[in-house]
């Protein structure tokens, strides 16, 4: 049984196998062949946790990050059960919720990805780089939102009514989504004037903080992210240049 539950293969086979199966249930087939299945799958995770909870001891589970996502996925995908084996409560909508989370099984096969941990680890080391940046960023969104929640809040409610609606607004704007509806909006009927104005000003808003803002993250970020791999193409250009110079000097000794 221990073999079993800690062959990795079988394992990620039970996980393709259940999430298929939730695939399927999720566009509305509802069989009972599929909900056994379901339940075998989720109790057959249970016991695996628990049987590496007393191979590895509980530090030792938690401590492997695969394990500690395992785990979570696990225990988040048992209230699911509930449903099935207490029909009157499915409706619930905390049992909706968790039933939902059972799609987070698909993460168990995270692991079996080629350089998973070499992507994530220049994706956190771009994280950091930008983080000024996105810092940054995030204030001049939260400033305009300000600002325009004042002036336009009376005008266009449904985008500007407070600031926390200006931000989802100006981010929206800034990602090139709604660029066009928003400024008509808040133009509404007024003078020919005032509409040039105000459109002008959300032109400049759209190319400011989308499309030049938007290029910058993207760019910064990307750069970031391939750091890790110039880092490691200079380090090999510096070992063949020493390489080079011993070979001329050998020579040159000849």
């Amino acid at each position: 049984m221990k073999k079993i539950l800690l062959n990795e293969k079988l394992l990620l086979a039970i996980v393709i196998l259940n999430v298929v199966v939730i695939f399927i249930q999720e566009c509305g087939v509802d069989h009972l062949a599929l909900s056994l299945v379901d339940i075998v799958c989720t109790l057959i995770f249970v016991v695996e946790m628990v049987v590496k909870h007393i191979e590895y001891g509980p530090k030792g589970y938690w401590r492997d990050r695969w394990n500690a996502l395992d785990g979570i996925v696990t225990i988040l995908s048992i209230p699911a059960l509930l449903a099935y084996l207490i029909p009157e409560i499915a409706s619930i909508n905390a049992i909706i919720i968790f039933r939902a989370l059972r799609v987070f099984k698909l993460f168990r096969t995270a692991r079996r990805f080629p350089n998973l941990t070499e992507i994530w680890s220049g994706f956190k080391l771009a994280l950091r780089q930008s983080a000024g940046f996105l810092l940054g960023y995030f204030i001049v969104i939260v400033v305009i939102a300000m600002f325009n929640s004042a002036l336009f809040g009376k005008v266009a409610p449904e985008y500007f009514d407070t600031p926390l609606d200006a931000i989802y607004s100006v981010f929206q704007l800034f990602t090139v989504e709604g660029w066009y509806e928003i400024p008509n909006a808040v133009v509404g009927d007024l003078s020919p004037v005032w509409t040039h104005i105000i459109r002008f000003y959300f032109c400049l808003l759209l190319i400011g903080g989308g499309i030049i803002g938007m290029s910058l993250i993207n760019s910064i970020f990307v750069d970031a992210l391939a750091a890790d791999n110039n880092d490691d193409v200079k380090a090999k250009l510096d070992i063949l240049e020493q390489k080079i110079d011993r070979l001329l000097q050998e020579r040159d000794g000849q």
